[in-house]
């Protein structure tokens, strides 16, 4: 401050490049890259309280915390035996709502303990499941599930999960519904199916869905999505990039309006905004995990 002092004394040309000096700095504060613990396996992020992002970890079930500010990491959420991590969302509670992937089980964490508040078991015992992704409305949190054509929903106030079947959505060969996002008013939600790239519209009351038509599309691969307004991205995880997809208003349709990449992608998987920011965690699928691996979030402008 001594510096800025000494600058302003100088007069109001001084004094306005000093402010311009100290907004760029902080402008530019926020790293493009930040490294996340070797071997850890990520796959879901979310935005949290303030400057705070999470990350699960696939194979452990663990949850890091992010500070987008600085990029220091810490753990959220110790690790577990027999539980996963896939996509994550945390509420304003500071509650973290997990997708346990090939558990068929869905885990719910005080954010800010790393307490089990919740485990919930959503999948039939035996059957094919991939608890993949979950979004939250101001009643529930719903999870897609890869392998069935269901949505679990979770009260919030976690008394109790049921399972929203989905007739209109046929399953296809691979994965099916992955990502999922609900609109702001908390009556629609949005799904993609990887295999086949398509987009759905889901009742969140009662299940019923539509394809939403995309001009540009379709979106295979598609993985991790967020909505923001009539503005969904999808992240196209294998392809290496994001899509940008303008919305109807109300939402049966959309145009693919433009597409964001990074030298710095290896198999994104899911998305999270800060800001003008969007963070984008890489899977490296193709990679096989080590110990040593190393694992990162790509910082791109929207």
């Amino acid at each position: 401050m001594r510096g800025v002092r000494s600058l302003l004394k100088r007069g109001p040309v001084f004094a306005v490049s000093a402010v311009a000096v100290l907004m760029c700095a902080a402008a530019t504060a926020f790293p493009d890259r930040i490294d996340l613990p070797d071997g850890s396996q990520p796959e879901g992020i979310a935005a949290g309280e303030g400057h705070d992002l999470f990350v699960g970890s696939i194979p452990t079930g663990a949850g890091y915390r992010v500070d987008a500010r600085d990029g220091s990491v810490s753990v959220a959420v110790p690790p577990r035996d027999g539980r996963a991590a896939i996509g994550l969302k945390a509420d304003r509670k500071n509650r973290l709502f997990v997708a346990g992937g090939p558990t068929g089980r869905a885990f719910v964490y005080d954010a800010a303990t790393g307490a089990t508040l919740a485990d919930f078991a959503l999948a039939p015992a035996g059957a094919s499941t991939f608890v993949n992704d979950v979004t939250l409305t101001p009643e529930a949190a719903y999870f897609t599930d890869s392998m069935r054509s269901v949505l679990y929903v979770v009260d919030t106030d976690l008394g109790g999960a049921r399972e929203l079947p989905l007739p209109d959505i046929p399953l296809e060969p691979g994965f099916n519904l992955n990502g999922i996002a609900a609109a702001a008013d908390g009556d629609t939600l949005i799904a993609v199916q990887s295999g086949n790239g398509k987009l759905w519209r889901i009742d969140p009351a009662t299940g019923a869905a539509d394809e939403i038509e995309v001009a540009g599309g379709p979106l295979t691969q598609g993985d991790g999505i967020l909505l923001h307004g009539r503005t969904l991205h999808v992240v196209r995880n294998r392809m290496n990039q994001i899509a940008v997809v303008e919305l109807a208003p109300d939402l049966s349709a959309g145009t693919v309006t433009g597409v964001l990449t990074s030298d710095d992608f290896d198999v994104p998987t899911t998305i999270a905004k800060r800001g003008d920011s969007l963070y984008a965690v890489n899977a490296r699928f193709g990679t096989p995990p080590a110990p040593e691996t190393d694992y990162w979030i790509t910082r791109l402008s929207r």
